[in-house]
């Protein structure tokens, strides 16, 4: 058995040589440079590949194409990351009650790596505090001071939301415009914060940018703006076109471009 973890990272020359190894089981090697250059072909035993990635559509098609099978992992479940907490308790010698469980496990984001990370988060905040059972009490005050909420979002995904919300009532917003409100990089933005709020209906793609749904509104404890209200940020306002007596005498309207918004 052969796993390759971010398999679509792997290089171009490896790439090629997997193929041989996929279909004849066998690889060759180059021994030297230049034209005193020889291959030396080594036989393998037959083995089974599994890769994994969260970006397929990065795969080469002859790559993808060779696998016998493609699956699709889910997130967890509540009840699965607190499997995974009870071992990684035991492997830290941390003592946490079962709704102390719950609790960490509710804010990890269905994760296995995020839940680790916060079980060890907590861990620390109860050395500090000298806390010896870790209760759902003692799990949220943990987490809330790592700015950590029910929903699982940090300060980023929040600053994102409190951006849409606050300053342009919901949006659409570009990409790099909401990038600069939050003082990080598109990229940050795009790959960190988006998906988890893509996912938890908190945000939504457009054509036009980004925009804030009516759970963001509610989860920041806001009131969503009623149907039809002005967007694109606090004092706007919203004005349909008049055609001038000229245009209307020649059944033309008149046009003016319209503002453009980041994608």
């Amino acid at each position: 058995m052969l796993f390759v973890d971010e398999i679509h990272r792997m290089a171009r020359p490896a790439e090629e040589m997997l193929y041989m190894a996929m279909e004849d089981f066998r690889v060759d090697i180059v021994v030297g440079k230049g034209a005193g250059a020889t291959s030396i072909p080594l036989d393998l035993p037959q083995f089974t590949l599994v890769g994994a990635t969260t970006r397929a559509g990065l795969l080469p098609g002859p790559l993808r194409d060779r696998f016998g099978f493609t699956g699709h992992l889910e997130y967890y479940g509540v009840g699965e990351l607190e499997h995974v907490l009870r071992r990684s308790a035991e492997l830290l010698q941390v003592q946490v009650s079962d709704v102390g469980f719950a609790e960490i496990a509710s804010r990890s984001r269905g994760t296995p790596r995020v839940t680790n990370r916060l079980l060890r988060r907590v861990r620390d905040w109860a050395l500090v505090h000298g806390v010896d059972l870790v209760d759902v009490d003692a799990a949220a005050a943990a987490l809330d001071t790592y700015e950590v909420d029910r929903r699982g979002l940090d300060r980023l995904d929040r600053a994102v939301l409190e951006a849409l919300c606050s300053t342009f009532r919901g949006g659409p917003v570009g990409l790099s415009t909401l990038a600069i409100l939050v003082g990080e990089e598109t990229e940050t933005v795009e790959t960190v914060a988006e998906p988890y709020l893509v996912r938890e209906g908190l945000l939504a793609r457009t054509p036009r940018g980004r925009v804030a749904t009516e759970g963001a509104w509610r989860h920041l404890g806001l009131e969503p703006p009623e149907q039809g209200a002005p967007l694109g940020g606090p004092g706007s306002t919203a004005s349909s076109p008049q055609a001038s007596p000229s245009s209307a005498h020649s059944g033309r309207s008149a046009s003016a471009p319209g503002p453009t918004t980041e994608g």
